[in-house]
């Protein structure tokens, strides 16, 4: 791949978005992004992905304008169904997704983001979904993942009103869950996803597919969901293999199903 790097760490695949100087997408990095996502889904001793941008300045500027200047449809057509196919890839990845934002994270760097299930920025961040400045709008999940996140006012005032907002910001309206000290996003996040390896890759799958189905499915709906997943559990190994470590009190070996 020439605009995504893989380096798996352990249970881990760290995953750079390498397109200097800022780190903007492309049809190309995007579509590198989806397959990626897709190869590491078949990959079950990979638990965690841990995204962030090449360099110390940009997470990433999100698309490259170039692409729009002339107007052309067709080519918007092309970009924005990329977009959504690399992104719920991403979003939809088998495991736990963190990204570790170590600099500016502008449209569609901010909608990757978004399409993470965790977020880490370094104190010197700087994150806004600036599309209507240029006449277009964040068509790679950024009005619904943005408005899931930090409710409707602050997604109002990122989107509408083209605010930028910092780190610290963004962590007190919960667009992120941590802040770091700069140049410390990655090893955050790996430490984070260290954690996820402790858990049982089976179980956090089903936890991430149900708290995601919250988003359009009713409650109710939702709790008969919680209860058939939990009893469907009971056919893994790792339910076998949980238990009985705890029982044991020692660490569990998952099986990588």
């Amino acid at each position: 791949m020439e605009f995504i790097k893989l380096e798996q760490r352990g249970h881990t695949a760290l995953v750079t978005i390498s397109n200097p100087p800022a780190n903007t997408w492309t049809e190309q990095s995007l579509g590198e992004l989806k397959t990626l996502v897709e190869e590491l889904n078949g990959n079950r001793s990979v638990y965690a992905l841990v995204l962030t941008g090449e360099g110390d300045k940009f997470f990433s500027a999100g698309a490259d304008l170039k692409l729009f200047a002339s107007g052309d449809k067709a080519v918007a057509v092309t970009m924005a169904r990329r977009f959504g196919e690399a992104f719920e890839a991403l979003s939809a990845f088998r495991g736990v997704s963190i990204a570790a934002i170590n600099g500016y994270a502008m449209g569609g760097g901010l909608e990757v983001a978004l399409a993470c299930d965790l977020r880490i920025a370094e104190s010197q961040a700087q994150m806004a979904l600036p599309e209507a400045t240029v006449g277009l709008l964040p068509c790679a999940g950024g009005t619904q993942n943005l408005t899931a996140l930090v409710g409707e006012g602050w997604a109002k005032r990122m989107i509408l009103c083209g605010e930028r907002i910092g780190a610290e910001q963004a962590q007190t309206i919960g667009l992120v869950e941590q802040v770091v000290d700069t140049g410390t996003a990655v090893e955050a996040a790996l430490a984070l996803a260290e954690k996820v390896g402790r858990q049982s890759p089976v179980a956090v799958s089903a936890c991430k597919r149900l708290v995601q189905a919250g988003r359009s499915m009713p409650r109710q709906q939702a709790l008969v969901l919680e209860r058939e997943y939990f009893v469907d559990l009971f056919d893994s190994e790792d339910q076998k293999e949980g238990v009985q470590a705890f029982l044991d009190k020692r660490r569990a070996e998952w099986k990588n199903q």
